[in-house]
């Protein structure tokens, strides 16, 4: 995970307003990040330049504070603050169970396809959630994470 997190930092993708840090009684508990994610035209390649959407990824909580609400606030603000800067969409790939109790649904109830592991054995892991009503409409395309080689 952090050489993901090294590799984003230092990709023309990093959005520093939209890195976070969690952190209760002094300590830090969690860390997520947003940035830039442009979608792709087929399953290979051929991204399409758009800075409308943004991918959530790696996102982390201390063993000590699962289940405790750390995942859900920390990212419930997070997503807050994507809506203020102007995007238009979320992606993520991950626990659906988790990721459904903070706005997300599977992407391709908005025209966005996984790669990874294509078709995927669990359709439901790639998520997309709107930053406003609608807002996805006419964006469609596919995830695809050649721009990182960590991911």
């Amino acid at each position: 995970m952090v050489a993901l997190i090294e590799e984003i930092r230092v990709s023309r993708y990093y959005i520093p307003e939209l890195s976070f840090v969690a952190e209760l009684d002094g300590k830090i508990v969690g860390h997520f990040l947003f940035s830039h994610f442009p979608l792709s035209k087929t399953a290979k390649g051929e991204h399409i330049d758009s800075n409308d959407i943004v991918m959530l990824a790696p996102v982390s909580v201390h063993a000590d504070y699962f289940h405790k609400h750390v995942g859900v606030t920390m990212l419930t603000l997070g997503i807050q603050k994507v809506k203020e800067a102007g995007f238009k969409g979320i992606t993520v790939e991950g626990d659906f169970h988790f990721y459904n109790r903070v706005g997300f649904k599977t992407s391709s109830e908005y025209n966005i396809y996984p790669t990874s592991g294509h078709p995927m054995k669990e359709p439901r892991c790639m998520m997309c959630q709107e930053t406003f009503e609608g807002s996805l409409e006419g964006i469609q395309g596919y995830i695809v994470y050649d721009m990182y080689y960590n991911a």
